[in-house]
């Protein structure tokens, strides 16, 4: 279809057991179809490692082994999708204050866009903190019900960084916060 990508959504969440992942077809406003999806249980030692930075902040004690163990096991699980043209990686959920602190996703899009060699959007929860969402949970949840036909009555998306790998940018829709390719507002599912 034309206008269409193939986008993998990838995900751990706050339970620490395993990385989740999903391929659909969209234009970023409309849902064309759904892929295969996986999961990948992550074994004792790398649970011991998130668990162990729960409730830290970047910086804290073993906050970036958490994150590069975050973005390593994201890429072993994309690697099972080549067919991906854009990955959306959530981070991995460590403190979330969004009265106050705000929110801490460890993980790193960009590592992930170079070890991929594909695009990676990344970050959702910071930026929709940041841009004033401080009370939900689900940033994107409205967004993926409007493209099912759900009748939400969303807006956009408070979308996170864009890295695009070799290129060097980093994007937050509306504004560049980086250098690369495209300018600002440049994700092409949005």
């Amino acid at each position: 279809m034309d206008g269409f990508i193939r986008a993998l959504g990838m995900m751990s969440g706050t339970s620490l057991d395993g990385v989740d992942a999903a391929m659909i077809e969209t234009d970023g406003i409309r849902i064309a179809g759904f892929g295969r999806s996986a999961y990948a249980a992550y074994g004792d030692n790398e649970a011991h490692v998130l668990h162990a930075a729960l409730g830290r902040w970047q910086g804290g004690e073993g906050v970036a082994e958490a994150a590069a163990l975050s973005v390593a096991a994201h890429a072993g699980l994309a690697a099972d999708f080549p067919e991906a043209e854009l990955v959306g990686y959530h981070g991995q959920t460590l403190a979330h204050d969004p009265k106050g602190r705000g929110t801490h996703q460890a993980g790193d899009g960009a590592a992930l866009a170079r070890a991929l060699g594909r695009p990676v959007v990344w970050d959702f929860r910071s930026e929709d903190v940041r841009q004033g969402g401080r009370e939900r949970r689900l940033p994107l949840l409205p967004l993926g019900l409007r493209a099912l036909g759900c009748g939400t009555r969303a807006s956009a998306p408070s979308a996170g960084r864009f890295s695009q790998s070799g290129r060097g940018g980093q994007y937050h829709l509306g504004r560049s916060v980086g250098r690369g390719p495209r300018g600002a507002g440049c994700l092409p599912c949005l």
